[in-house]
């Protein structure tokens, strides 16, 4: 009571913090006149003003007022747009790393300008981030027109670009980028083998359009960089077709945790089928030999049973392409993981391609957190403002609206079954047509949008669909969604990026109208002018009727959707209208409502098609929506929790590989892994506090002429008395250290030190891909020690960090067995005498196979490891003058025309 009664007098804490920014307001408005007043060269030499106060120790908040002023008065000469004072507070929140709410239509993306010059004139870059192609090729077109006028560069991240083109774009003050291109290309940074190769710079600041999307929508599942494996596709379609016999009494599945398992009659089918296709060892399903067998089942299951054509995914051109459950947009290149993106493609009888392996993987909690300082911006993250701060320590900033809003939000209207429902919407879309008044149709999945446009085709209303299936033309379909008569049906209203005006958008309307027309010459602004006053004369006609008429068709699991197609309505005080519809049918009431309220409203017998309009029942789909939302929550905080733990040792390897690759000499590391290499060995066999008689000297002396390739007179050292572990040590160290000092100069330094660059980094990132590979099988079955009444997150860390230990001792091992195996051949090899290293060569000039030569590349070969990047050789003119290139195989003959083997020629090694 006492809490309300402060708030009504002295307002809520968000609107005391957006009045004490005020003062700033003020102070870029005084700077206004000044700045108005200087030509387009002064201007532009402010950004060069700015930097050399910053040099002289000025502070970014010292540059504020003028800098924003600036922007403002840019903006308004290359755009035609000034920032509204309200702008201002939310530029000033975006600069302080916090996340500025801000209604549709209030200008977010010109708001964004304000933070992005003021955080660039440093020259540490700052980045965009968007949420689709089109966006961020249209804002760095759009923006950067201020941001060029003002002197500074801007570029944009898309697919398909070279390393070069990305490494330009990123060195620009300015980079636009989608989230994916940007994580993905730090995963691919660090699977480089030079800094020269990296695109990447360091962190500085991102602003992240539509943070809500971003941040807690897809940050449920991470980035993943994967490589392919063996191929299984007649295993997923001979599993397939096993399932797709099964009837409902074969399995159970969970809705709300998309599971799907088989019951004790069903595994026994299962296990009579698979035994008849010879698919299964023995008669048990859950043989330790049919484990791989059991995943497959698993998969195919949750394919055909859990996840829905035009829901989850569709199929184009020959492919599965997944669906964001959140924007309704397909997601090229993304594939499931853990092969059941393979299983859907079994079940669509589409081409298998291989399943992937993990090489590298991050989610978007952790990227993110790698920015010093991150800011993001959108029209709904009020709802969850605790989940931004517990994550990424980001504060929520509603600003408020330039103009107040005058949208009018009805009560939901409830009815019994989905067939009564789309029939009343459809009979309010016609009406809503017939008066003239644009109409804008939220729906949460393809398969309901395509319904819904079946029922308005049977009453011949004209309309458009916006989903996944017409991505590329969805901005034009939104742009003119406000004009009079418009019905446009979308799939989820996230992210769309593209006003809704009434009466329609000049620049949208030109491109569809006349595309042959170039704007600036006096045929297009001729045009321009006709159809600009077209557009006020209908807007104002659509303001009479009511505004933008926005219909949902059912709820969406998270407020903050609801709320975003909502927004679309009442743009800048414009009147608007939003209702949303429902029934018993839709999928977040069928699974997660509260099921009393369902049965009172069945025991009343609602009549068909006799709707419910009651601010009781919008108060229950709002409990419904928290409780799904706390529980998607939950699943985000567990990602991260689990990915913190990789994060910790993806640091290590990542932080280990730069210190490589930036290191002219790695000789020391090399050095201090063979030592401790000796230390682990000795230690293992030797165990410290023992007596000589129990030490395991056989064992000892194997795993030295493994690793070492050395055969010491361990009999000899062990007959000395009061020998010790630590002498055994030094002396092997020894050994191994005088074996070593020759290979430097019997290759060239230069050249030794490349090879142990490329072994050390060839061998990390194979340990690594193997190690990635152990903790997602790991992570697939650790829930099972909460059985044990443990909890499973502390288990996953500490088996973890157990791997990891182990990981660092293989890399270790593995480096020095490589290193001490490496022979250099001056001369025609003697007889082979160890066949197990016979199978491939990989040459350390060429890359190629060359099996009758026998050094480092044999021992490579086992470990995975493909080739090493040592530099070819330089060749002399060859008779005619041409340049010489080295043959395919050391083994052929020289080029050069002596008659002598390449390798014994000009190939050789010395």
């Amino acid at each position: 009571m006492i809490a309300a009664l402060a708030k009504s007098i002295f307002g809520s804490s968000n609107d005391r913090y957006v009045r004490s920014l005020g003062k700033y307001v003020d102070a870029v408005s005084g700077f206004e006149p000044a700045i108005s007043a200087m030509t387009d060269e002064e201007l532009r030499g402010q950004t060069d003003i700015f930097r050399r106060r910053l040099e002289g120790g000025a502070k970014l908040d010292d540059l504020l007022p003028e800098a924003f002023a600036t922007v403002r008065e840019a903006a308004r000469r290359t755009l035609g747009q000034r920032h509204y004072d309200v702008q201002m507070i939310g530029g000033i929140a975006l600069h302080r790393g916090e996340i500025a709410e801000m209604k549709t239509g209030e200008g977010k993306t010109l708001v964004a300008t304000l933070a992005v010059y003021l955080n660039a004139l440093p020259g540490k870059g700052v980045h965009v981030v968007t949420v689709n192609d089109y966006l961020a090729r249209r804002d760095a077109e759009w923006m950067g027109q201020i941001y060029r006028f003002l002197g500074l560069t801007v570029g944009v991240i898309v697919p398909n670009l070279s390393d070069e083109e990305r490494r330009e774009a990123y060195n620009s003050d300015i980079t636009y980028a989608t989230n994916n291109e940007l994580g993905f290309d730090y995963l691919r940074d660090n699977m480089k083998y030079s800094r020269e190769q990296m695109v990447q710079r360091p962190f500085n600041f991102a602003i992240v359009d539509e943070v809500d999307s971003i941040l807690i929508d897809e940050a449920r599942t991470p980035l993943i960089i994967s490589g392919p494996t063996d191929d299984k596709s007649e295993l997923y379609v001979s599993v397939d077709k096993i399932v797709k016999s099964f009837v409902p009494e074969d399995y159970e599945k969970d809705e709300k945790q998309k599971t799907v398992v088989l019951t004790e009659e069903g595994t026994e089918k299962a296990e009579r089928m698979l035994e008849e296709a010879g698919l299964i060892e023995g008669r048990n399903l859950y043989d330790i030999a049919n484990t791989q067998v059991v995943h497959h089942l698993n998969q195919a299951l949750k394919a055909i049973v859990m996840f829905k054509r035009d829901i989850d995914y569709i199929v184009k051109d020959g492919k599965v392409v997944i669906i964001d459950e959140f924007t309704g947009r397909m997601m090229d290149g993304r594939r499931w993981s853990d092969g059941l993106h393979q299983a859907v493609e079994a079940k669509e009888g589409v081409t298998i391609e291989a399943e992937n392996q993990t090489l590298a993987s991050i989610t978007f909690q952790n990227y993110f957190r790698m920015y010093p300082k991150l800011s993001g911006m959108t029209g709904t993250a009020m709802t969850e403002a605790p989940e931004f701060f517990d994550i990424y320590r980001m504060n929520v900033v509603s600003i408020p609206t330039n103009v107040p809003v005058k949208r009018v939000d009805d009560d939901d209207e409830f009815y019994k079954n989905i067939t009564d429902k789309f029939a009343a919407i459809a009979k309010e879309i016609k009406h809503r047509q017939e008066l003239r008044q644009p109409v804008l149709v939220g729906t949460v999945s393809i398969e309901k949008s395509e319904m819904l446009s079946e029922f308005l085709q049977r009453e011949n209303i004209q309309h458009s669909v916006l989903n996944a299936r017409f991505h590329e033309s969805e901005a034009h379909i939104v742009a003119q969604a406000g004009r009079l008569g418009a019905v446009t049906i979308a799939t989820n209203m996230a992210g769309r990026g593209t006003d809704i005006q009434l009466g329609g958008n000049l620049e949208f309307r030109m491109q569809d109208e006349f595309p042959d027309l170039t704007e600036g010459t006096p045929e297009y602004e001729a045009q321009a002018e006709k159809i600009r006053a077209e557009i006020a004369i209908e807007k104002q006609q659509a303001l009479d009727i009511g505004g933008l008429f926005v219909l949902g068709t059912e709820r969406h699991e998270s407020r903050r959707i609801d709320n975003q197609l909502r927004g679309r309505s009442g743009r800048q005080g414009d009147p608007g209208l939003s209702r949303f519809y429902l029934s018993l049918d839709d999928d977040l009431l069928r699974i997660f409502g509260p099921q009393t309220m369902f049965a009172r409203l069945m025991n009343k017998n609602l009549e068909d098609g006799e709707a419910i309009v009651s601010p009781w029942i919008s108060k229950a789909i709002e409990t419904a929506q928290k409780k799904v939302e706390a529980r998607n929550y939950d699943i985000r905080k567990q990602v991260v929790e689990f990915d913190d733990v990789m994060n910790d040792q993806r640091k290590v390897i990542y932080e280990q590989r730069a210190d490589i690759m930036d290191a002219e000499d790695v000789n020391e590391v090399v050095v201090d892994m063979r030592a401790e290499t000796a230390v682990s060995l000795v230690t293992a066999h030797c165990p410290p506090g023992s007596y000589p008689e129990q030490w395991d000297v056989a064992g000892l002396r194997e795993s030295v002429d493994l690793i070492f390739n050395l055969q010491p007179p361990l009999e000899e050292w062990l007959e000395e008395e009061a020998v010790e572990q630590e002498t055994i040590v030094e002396r092997l160290q020894k050994l191994a250290d005088e074996k070593m000092e020759s290979k430097p100069a019997e290759l060239g330094l230069e050249r030794w030190n490349n090879y142990e660059k490329s072994v050390l980094l060839q061998t990390l990132d194979h340990h690594w891909k193997e190690h990635l590979a152990t903790l997602d099988a790991l992570r697939a079955v650790i829930h099972l020690r909460s059985y044990a009444q443990k909890k499973p997150i502390d288990e996953y860390k500490q088996e973890a960090f157990l791997l990891f230990e182990r990981l660092l001792v293989s890399i270790r091992e593995e480096v020095t067995r490589v290193l001490m195996r490496t022979e250099i051949r001056l001369e025609d090899p003697p007889p082979m005498e160890l066949p197990d290293f016979i199978t491939q060569h990989i040459d350390p000039l060429s890359g190629e196979d060359d099996t009758a030569d026998r050094d480092a590349g044999s021992v490579l070969s086992s470990l995975g490891i493909s080739s090493l990047n040592i530099p070819q050789p330089e060749l002399p003119a060859g008779e005619n003058g041409e340049t010489m290139t080295p043959p395919l195989s050391r083994n052929s003959l020289c080029p050069c025309g002596s008659g002598k083997k390449f390798k014994h020629c000009h190939g050789q090694l010395a």
